[in-house]
């Protein structure tokens, strides 16, 4: 994924803010991330970086990590910022690129930033946009919808324990549960945004936060986003921040995952355009030429059963290991993992066919054999998804492979000539949900 440039803007007390900037749209829009963040990073994860270029599509967008936190200045655990001071950094970055008005969007713990900030300086904010966000955080008797001593203890201690996984994945973002490219990469965001004592203060001290004796004094345009079912922040405390602050629009969004750029992220971003411009324009599809590989394991069922539970979840981790090393090395673009099986997009057709045998030979030591099965053809990507008539055929091949076998269209073979992979030719076949027949080819090497 293409990255931006990273500046820094120095605060007041000498603190360095890491911030980018992207697009040029005629509203400034800063993004308040939440818990922690790294600019950088955010770009490697394609639903994170597809997000923000859609925000960039009708803004100046700014993004910056709080100080103690990705790119910008770490200080000691002892002495994280306060909100005020996060606050305060906000002001810095708009400073720093002449940013005189804007409109700030804030997610989870950004929307207390974006509260004060709005309320301390209205002259200096055209409207806030609150996703998943609160109030207060803990729970009480007068706020039955934050978070109990015992849910923040169990979570802190998950912190200590997990830090270096996904850690939260299963609640901020449970519909990509079973995904293994979005585990790795939160596991990787979170570790490069903050180290292990430092997100353990930062949780200790978000725990802290109240903001509702400010709530109404908010004098700019407001819209409250939430979703039905976010496991994280539960709805009603979205709809107490938009009952207690002057004018604000309430939305309800369909879904459970709190991260705004998972699930059905189209429909937050057009709210967020709607917002503040007035209009919604349709994202236009990203189209594009790739290889699509679908795997499977070969009698997966036979085997689970024979090995029983626990040794055949630590084959399958093992399994999942040596399939992703050898997607790494040719450039595979893992897209879905399904108990057994994956599907990866490629940019080269031999290269993914050279992928492809060499993943049969990377599983057997094992004890497994695989199948797979490739073809070539236009997609769509939009965000978290991915369409097109060359996935369906991509798997129905796949699904024809024999033991140990990659089967591959004759569009691939046509299109690899001279790369030094032979073909054997395995006739006509018809392919389910497909109106023609396709001939189909065993791959090998020379």
């Amino acid at each position: 994924m293409r990255s931006h440039q990273t500046r820094y803007a120095r605060a007041s007390d000498g603190v360095s803010i890491a911030y980018q900037v992207l697009g040029e749209g005629p509203r400034d829009l800063v993004w308040v991330p939440g818990w922690i963040s790294h600019v950088e990073a955010a770009w490697d994860e394609p639903t994170m970086a597809r997000f923000f270029e859609r925000l960039a599509s009708f803004s100046r967008l700014l993004l910056f990590d709080k100080r103690g936190t990705g790119l910008s200045d770490r200080v000691i655990d002892t002495q994280l910022p306060t909100l005020e001071q996060r606050m305060d950094d906000v002001r810095t970055v708009c400073d720093a690129v002449g940013s005189e008005r804007a409109a700030l969007l804030g997610v989870s713990e950004g929307a207390p930033m974006c509260l004060l900030f709005a309320a301390t300086y209205p002259g200096r904010t055209t409207g806030i946009i609150l996703f998943g966000g609160y109030a207060r955080r803990e729970q009480t008797s007068d706020y039955p919808w934050g978070v109990s001593a015992e849910q923040q203890a169990a979570f802190l201690a998950e912190i200590e324990r997990d830090w270096g996984g996904p850690v939260g994945l299963d609640v901020r973002a449970p519909s990509k549960l079973g995904d293994g490219r979005f585990s790795d990469n939160w596991a990787r965001y979170l570790r490069m945004g903050a180290s292990p004592g430092a997100v353990l203060a930062l949780t200790r001290m978000n725990a802290e936060i109240d903001v509702r004796p400010i709530l109404e004094t908010i004098r700019v345009p407001t819209l409250v986003l939430h979703r039905s079912g976010d496991r994280v922040i539960p709805i009603e405390a979205g709809r107490y921040l938009a009952e207690r602050i002057p004018a604000a629009s309430f939305i309800e969004l369909a879904g459970e995952d709190h991260l705004p750029w998972i699930g059905d992220a189209d429909a937050v971003l057009g709210e967020i355009e709607e917002f503040l411009t007035g209009v919604r324009t349709q994202p236009e599809p990203d189209r594009m030429l790739a290889t699509v590989l679908f795997t499977d394991i070969v009698g997966s069922t036979q085997h689970a059963a024979e090995l029983g539970d626990t040794a055949w979840t630590d084959i399958l981790k093992a399994h999942h290991a040596r399939i992703r090393e050898e997607l790494e090395r040719y450039g595979g673009r893992e897209m879905r993992t399904t108990g057994d099986g994956f599907f990866v997009l490629f940019e080269g057709p031999a290269r993914a066919v050279r992928c492809a045998l060499a993943l049969v030979d990377a599983v057997r030591p094992l004890g497994l054999e695989i199948r797979a099965g490739l073809h070539i053809g236009e997609v769509e990507l939009a965000g978290d998804d991915i369409e097109g008539l060359a996935i369906h055929i991509g798997a129905r091949i796949a699904a024809l492979a024999g033991t140990g076998e990659v089967l591959v269209s004759r569009t691939i073979k046509d299109l690899v000539v001279g790369s030094g992979l032979t073909f054997v030719d395995r006739g006509m076949h018809a392919l389910k949900g497909v109106s023609e027949e396709w001939q189909l080819f065993k791959a090998a090497t020379r």
